[in-house]
């Protein structure tokens, strides 16, 4: 929960509002998949290890949003493995374009970061964009993500073109130090 915005896990019964600004052209030009196929859709988005990652946005009971939080392994060796179980998170999220420039975006994030190092004593979070995708890396930089990588071309777009991609991440030490 943030000032405006409310945070929940997805349920079936999203599909629609997610269908409704994930298949405009803004918003899917970055995500994974594009489909003019309702059934298609609401199948993808329905399944259960994807609601399961999936948290809505809503704003006086509207859906705008929806944010990834997929918990991860980190790499560790096998004596210590353990201790690396679910120590970490990729983050990702969408938008719809009708509530882009009030700050909704950042908010829910920040939100999410909270929850991550708050609420779950996450570690690290990691997120990955398309170089291309400048407002998703903007963001990540608005909240005090840091850049940790730029990959050449590894990145097949449906466009048929091989594009950048850009890596960022934040500690838990990073988080706490600028949130006090």
């Amino acid at each position: 929960m943030t000032e405006r915005l409310s945070l929940r896990r997805a349920t079936d019964d999203d599909a629609a509002a997610f269908w409704r600004y994930r298949r405009l052209p803004d918003v899917a030009e970055w995500l994974p998949l594009l489909t003019d196929d309702w059934e298609e859709f609401r199948t993808y988005i329905t399944k259960a290890d994807r609601l399961a990652r999936t948290l809505v946005v809503e704003r006086d009971g509207t859906v705008i949003g929806d944010l990834m939080l997929r918990l991860e392994d980190a790499w560790a060796q096998h004596e210590v493995a353990d201790r690396a179980q679910q120590a970490q998170a990729e983050l990702g999220w969408a938008l719809d374009p009708a509530h882009h420039g009030h700050g909704y975006a950042t908010e829910a994030v920040r939100a999410l970061l909270r929850v991550c190092f708050a609420d779950l004593g996450l570690r690290r979070v990691e997120a990955q964009c398309f170089a291309d995708n400048a407002p998703s890396w903007r963001l990540m930089e608005r909240v005090g993500m840091r850049r940790e990588s730029h990959t050449v071309a590894d990145s097949l777009h449906r466009s048929g073109a091989w594009l950048d991609g850009l890596g960022y991440a934040m500690l838990a030490q990073e988080w706490r130090t600028a949130n006090g």
